[in-house]
């Protein structure tokens, strides 16, 4: 069976006419990283994407039960994002489904849902980014070198505000002497998170081959490995008495 990907997208610029990213995303970011999923992973995924304007952002009930990796790009409109909506995306990866927050959504309600933190951090204008791979051997760097660069990104750097993470992906550095912890994951309930910073919109980052490897990497990595329950832990319509002593009854 295939794995079962929804791409989310803010697609706020590209409502803009005139702004830079028509050129670089012409049909938009999220169907750039659709398309750079596919070609990775071929036949082994159903990719389909959704954006802020659709209803219910395009995550209904239906749609997240047929969804086993969520991958998140969001920027300016993160508080148009309905409570509702995240509440049910977290109780969605509490039961297994796995989440993908790329660049700006650290500071989507879901991803700081997830954290409990303020997810804040340092950043600025554009410099070349330097991402060291810190984890070889880890399933998200499978055939990503060492390092590679990104000739223009806007910096992220520290401090940023998140939990510890379980594992450290990869480190990035800047020209101006910034470093940032770029791609990290976590495991919330029985799902998995990854945050993987590069992907600003006025840049083609989406086209580079490196990139387009992690992400690829990240959503077989992030698909659910056991059964996900029907409820899970804290979810809001966790059965009364469902989960006790730690195990399933």
């Amino acid at each position: 069976m295939a794995l079962r990907v929804t791409v989310y997208g803010e697609n706020s610029h590209e409502f803009q006419e005139n702004h830079p990213i028509k050129g670089i995303y012409p049909d938009g970011m999220h169907e750039a990283i659709a398309a750079g999923i596919r070609e990775q992973l071929g036949d082994a995924v159903e990719v389909r994407t959704v954006v802020l304007q659709d209803p219910e952002h395009g995550l209904t009930d239906e749609v997240l039960a047929q969804t086993d990796v969520l991958t998140w790009w969001g920027h300016m409109a993160h508080d148009k994002v309905e409570d509702a909506v995240v509440n049910k995306i977290h109780a969605r990866v509490l039961g297994g489904m796995g989440i993908l927050c790329l660049h700006s959504a650290h500071y989507s309600k879901i991803f700081r849902k997830l954290m409990g933190t303020s997810c804040s951090l340092c950043w600025r204008d554009g410099d070349s980014e330097t991402v060291w791979n810190v984890a070889p051997g880890h399933p998200i760097t499978e055939g990503v070198p060492m390092v590679f660069s990104i000739p223009e990104h806007e910096m992220y750097g520290e401090y940023f505000d998140i939990p510890a993470p379980d594992e450290l992906i990869f480190i990035s550095n800047f020209a101006g002497g910034e470093v940032f912890r770029s791609g990290c994951t976590w495991r919330r309930g029985y799902g998995k998170v990854f945050y993987f910073s590069p992907g600003h919109e006025s840049n083609p980052i989406y086209h580079q081959p490196e990139i387009k490897k992690i992400i690829g990497n990240a959503v077989k990595w992030l698909a659910p490995t056991m059964p996900s329950p029907t409820y899970a832990p804290g979810a809001p319509n966790a059965k009364p008495g469902w989960w006790k002593n730690g195990r399933h009854e």
